[in-house]
């Protein structure tokens, strides 16, 4: 009892930080959980229409030779019908042969309306001038690197039709399972298999949640639908945002007054990450584009009588503010050490934190098994991977240090798609720190002969 009351005394300094992830994440894990089974459990039945209204689905197209066909595949293998649908591949400058690709699919797929047009240079403008040549009542964009799951699209126009409400909507988004087995390496597969579970339960989850309370942050770039109409009332796709899914996510939302949601059983299958290199640079580019767009409507949305209950005001300070907290653990650990603080009491307090998040883990991890069984083959693979929630943590936890470089680099970078990677700011860091050390070098030198 005595050594029990003596850690847990000396631990007090960080069991008050532990009270972070009760507070914030923990409890509201929790209550969405419960939420979550009940939405799930009481899912309405969706009525078919009598004819399946017209379709455009937009497929942005940027070197995309190794990948467009298989994409155009398919949308071809959708069991919505080949007659209420156009294909539109917009082409923003590609170098390959991706009109080759356009071109095999016409001859494989006769049954498709398919056109492609060329654009100016960036995704949003492709997007725009293909929303132009649009002809269905719903329009869906994905990425030409993606395959559809073959209900997807019929999922969503069945929740469209049978929702007058809904404006938008975004699909979820999963790393092809197979390619996520294929990896090679170990630290890739490790890194792709936590990917995979991280937006499972993002996609299946999170955004289920904020969906329910008509506070869904973004709709995923790689797969959105939209009423066509709602999409001519706004201005469109920014061009001058990394961040233009977020931001026509809040011009429907926040501009218009529109409800935007989930459809969670509409599936977008991506490419699992390449390795850090990439998820060093998607992360700050996600981070940068959704701070863009925060600070614009932040300014229209965030007046002092009702800050509390703004969602984006909590949103920001659960993804930024404590972003900070985790950095000073860390360097607090250091610092402690050196002031004769026990090691031993630091890993015991670093042990009860890890154990919440991995709480928090499993408590997703269950919703998102019960989720999932409408696709016995997700749920197996899924499943399968129950040993993630004992890494997701520390994946989170390195997330969390690549945001706040986002963070700085949007306060001290101008913004573009093309992010910097791992190496190249590494030689930055070095140059700084050979730079500063010459420095010092030189004020010394001085300082001699002065003497």
């Amino acid at each position: 009892m005595y050594w029990i009351n003596l850690a847990l005394t000396r631990m007090g300094f960080w069991i008050t930080w532990a009270l972070i992830p009760i507070v914030v994440e923990i409890i509201p894990a929790i209550i969405s959980t419960i939420k979550l089974m009940r939405l799930h459990l009481h899912e309405p039945k969706l009525t078919p229409p009598g004819k399946w209204p017209w379709v455009t689905i937009i497929v942005p197209v940027y070197n995309s030779e190794d990948t467009l066909f298989e994409c155009i595949r398919s949308i071809n293998n959708q069991t919505y019908p080949k007659s209420a649908m156009q294909i539109v591949l917009a082409n923003n400058q590609s170098t390959d042969d991706s009109f080759g690709a356009y071109a095999r699919a016409q001859n494989t797929f006769p049954e498709l309306i398919l056109r492609y047009v060329n654009t100016d240079k960036g995704k949003a403008r492709a997007l725009n001038t293909a929303i132009y040549e649009s002809i269905g009542i719903y329009v869906i964009n994905i990425d030409s690197d993606g395959l559809l799951e073959k209900n997807a699209v019929k999922n969503m126009v069945l929740r469209f039709e049978n929702d007058n409400s809904i404006a938008a909507m975004t699909g979820a988004i999963l790393p092809k399972r197979e390619m996520v087995q294929n990896v090679k390496g170990f630290w890739h597969k490790m890194l792709a298999k936590n990917e995979y579970y991280e937006y499972a339960q993002a996609f299946l989850s999170g955004r289920t949640i904020e969906s329910s309370k008509d506070q869904l942050f973004t709709m995923s770039g790689a797969f959105s639908a939209f009423r066509r109409e709602v999409l001519m009332e706004t201005f469109l796709y920014d061009i001058d945002t990394i961040g233009e899914d977020t931001d026509m996510t809040f011009q429907i939302r926040t501009r218009l007054g529109k409800k935007v949601v989930i459809c969670a059983d509409a599936i977008f299958y991506v490419e699992p990450i390449s390795g850090f290199s990439e998820l060093y640079t998607q992360r700050q580019r996600w981070q940068r584009g959704e701070l863009e767009v925060t600070e614009n409507y932040m300014s229209q949305t965030a007046s002092l009588k009702r800050f509390f209950k703004n969602f984006l005001v909590r949103r920001m300070i659960i993804d930024h503010t404590f972003t900070f907290p985790r950095m000073i653990w860390t360097f607090a650990s250091f610092v402690l050490v050196a002031f004769g603080y026990a090691p031993l009491i630091l890993i015991l307090s670093y042990a009860l934190i890890y154990a919440l998040y991995v709480f928090v883990a499993i408590i997703n991890f269950a919703s998102v098994c019960v989720i999932l069984r409408k696709y016995p083959g997700e749920q197996h693979f899924y499943s399968h991977l129950w040993w993630v929630t004992l890494l997701l943590p520390l994946y989170m936890f390195v997330n969390s240090w690549i945001r706040l470089v986002g963070i700085i680099n949007a306060m001290t970078t101008q913004a573009t798609w093309h992010m910097r990677g791992v190496g190249e700011e590494y030689h930055r860091i070095t140059a700084v720190l050979r730079d500063d050390v010459e420095t010092i070098r030189e004020q010394r030198r001085r300082d001699r002969k002065g003497k």
